[in-house]
């Protein structure tokens, strides 16, 4: 095996504008590639060895369309690790494509974080169609609802057409059955034009189980640390340059070919890596410097359930110099006091102030010891900006990882619904929405995959088991493999018409638009902001900027909370009660005098009253 290589080798079949097709392969173990073109003209030809355990070779007269595999020492046939396109699934052959588009976002360059509004969906589930067209029919509904990004989870290709995209093995080709390169490409120009930012979820921690040829080229996977899916990726052992290579290559790719504005990094909490330079802070550093050279806001975002804050640090301060992580203290902490849930790791959370600490800090376990981890867990974020820090009330993994993919919305009252809603959006974070949540959704989220081998299949139903032994949900979970949980997932979007669902659908409008116009709520952060909570559930919060001030209420007790009197000389106006009749509510207990000016209030069970020091109607 050949040892050092140059950082940043594009690998994969790369078309040039000159009418030359460069092939690029990192099979460091092996003697022989070769290129074996099928189709009408058969042929086969030999790719040259060249430094750092590559195999090179530019061919003419192959263009767009061509399919293709790879021979290893006249052994082996696969497809190209570095595959753009895999038409005819996972076991077919690879195919040449061209990423040249017709772009029209010239004058497109993102949107700074603070700024971001997340929609996370998936692609096979937003839809009966489950395309990238049916996701561009919607812009107009996110632009509507006040979103400024949407969030797609992997479309990397994976085996059949039903997977969460989590089992893909192809980590440069866009799924075939979504609507290939073309189709994203389509996506993500028409979000610029309606100028809303376009997030990729990635998944560098693991590859799935079928299809995963990538052992066959080099030693892409180690021993040395286990993973949830197996072996780890080999991010610093023998030849770990070239894998390093491979992903931050796949990074670029994506944002420079297909304009995507940020990537979400899939559990970072299962990439081992202990070289002096981490693969995460690398990743970061050579994503951000592409984007300075496309004068372009491209971020970098990790899902992790360690809270580290060394992945948010700047690197100058001795951090990974990522833009932000999922919070899900924040979530599991909501998701407690809500549903009273104790079982999982939600044991560890539902005590008094947790959410109080949330608001003011970001992670709940700084240091603590965690009952269900056993261990101490966290560092603290006190010193972190809000907008490093991503928080929701739902998300894929935290529905779909319920045996039975219960929404909120199937768990908890209407006035709980809107609660939680209140709590994330009114936030100091960055806020995702989950699809569907907007109007109430009861569609289950199930897991679901479309394998090909039986026993793999098995393997699945029997890990699916499993996990759900922690949480004590002795039933038998929905059959992964069936068309039909696929398709019970399916998103049901003509039912925000009706009463209930309109009614939360615009609710969540008139969140987003508050807190994207009134400066209190648009500022992110922690310096302008007071936490305080009582013994009555009820959780207070105080933001300002400059003239603008707003006064929150969240009250998760079950009891009604009339507020001090003395409140009111401030001469505050409501801005919204969720219990407000509008909102299918109870009915508002505010009363004004003839100028708008609040002079009594108090809080229901279940509900948030914001006030302000402006009149915002």
């Amino acid at each position: 095996m050949s040892g050092n290589i140059k950082k940043y080798i594009q690998p994969g079949a790369i078309l040039s504008g000159t009418g030359i097709c460069e092939f690029n392969v990192w099979a460091p173990g092996r003697k022989h590639v070769h290129l074996h073109i099928v189709g009408p003209h058969d042929f086969h030809s030999e790719l040259r060895r060249v430094a750092g355990g590559y195999f090179l070779g530019q061919l003419e007269n192959i263009g767009a369309g061509t399919l293709y595999y790879l021979r290893l020492d006249d052994e082996l046939e696969r497809p190209d690790p570095a595959s753009r396109f895999q038409p005819a699934g996972v076991h077919g052959p690879s195919q040449v494509i061209s990423t040249i588009y017709a772009w029209s976002d010239q004058g497109w360059q993102g949107i700074p974080i603070e700024q971001y509004i997340f929609y996370e969906l998936h692609v096979g589930t937003f839809s009966r169609e489950g395309t990238f067209k049916a996701v561009i029919a919607q812009l107009e509904y996110f632009k509507h609802l006040g979103i400024t990004a949407i969030e797609l989870m992997p479309i990397a290709q994976f085996p059949g057409c039903r997977n969460w995209g989590y089992d893909g093995v192809f980590p440069y080709a866009v799924q075939n059955s979504y609507g290939g390169p073309s189709g994203l490409q389509e996506l993500v120009d028409e979000c610029h034009k309606n100028g809303l930012a376009v997030v990729l979820d990635v998944v560098y921690n693991h590859l799935g189980p079928e299809g995963n040829y990538l052992r066959d080229f080099a030693p892409y996977f180690t021993s040395k640390y286990e993973t949830p899916w197996g072996e780890a990726v080999n991010y610093d052992g023998p030849y770990s340059d070239g894998v390093r290579n491979y992903f931050i290559q796949n990074a670029l790719y994506w944002v420079n070919d297909f304009h995507i504005d940020a990537l979400r990094l899939d559990a970072v909490h299962a990439i081992f890596d202990c070289s002096p330079l981490n693969i995460l802070e690398e990743l970061t550093a050579a994503v951000h410097g592409l984007g300075e050279k496309l004068n372009r806001k491209i971020h970098v975002i990790a899902e992790s359930n360690s809270n580290d804050v060394r992945l948010i640090k700047p690197r100058k301060s001795g951090g990974y110099g990522l833009d932000a992580v999922w919070n899900d203290d924040f979530h599991h902490s909501l998701h407690m006091v809500l549903t009273k849930e104790k079982t999982g790791y939600y044991m560890d959370y539902g005590k008094r102030h947790q959410l109080e600490k949330t608001f003011a800090e970001g992670f709940i376990y700084s240091g603590q010891y965690a009952t269900f981890w056993k261990r101490s867990r966290g560092t603290s974020s006190r010193r972190a900006a809000p907008s490093k820090l991503v928080v929701f009330s739902q998300n894929h993994d935290q529905v779909g990882n319920r045996m039975y993919g219960e929404r909120l919305s199937k768990l908890v009252s209407f006035e709980a619904l809107k609660l939680a809603a209140s709590t994330v959006l009114l936030s100091p974070f960055l806020p995702l929405i989950f699809m569907g949540e907007e109007y109430g959704e009861e569609a289950p989220f199930l897991y679901f995959i479309d394998h090909s081998d039986s026993k793999l299949i098995e393997a699945v139903r029997k890990g699916r088991r499993e996990e759900f032994a922690a949480f004590k949900w002795k039933t038998e979970p929905p059959d992964p493999a069936s068309a039909s949980t696929m398709l019970k997932s399916t998103l049901n979007m003509p039912s925000a018409q009706l009463l209930r669902h309109r009614e939360m659908l615009e609710y969540y409008r008139r969140l987003i638009s508050l807190r994207r116009n009134v400066p209190a709520l648009s500022n992110l952060s922690k310096r302008h902001m007071l936490v305080s909570d009582n013994a009555d559930g009820l959780l207070h919060i105080r933001r300002w900027l400059g003239e603008s001030c707003v006064t929150l209420y969240f009250n998760f007790g079950q009891h009604t909370v009339p507020l001090d009197s003395a409140i009111f000389s401030r001469g505050w106006y409501a801005l919204i009660d969720s219990e407000d009749k509008r909102w299918r509510g109870k009915g508002t207990l505010i009363k004004a005098d003839k100028s708008s000016i609040v002079v009594q209030a108090a809080v229901q069970p279940l509900s948030m009253l914001m006030l302000g020091n402006k009149f915002m109607e």
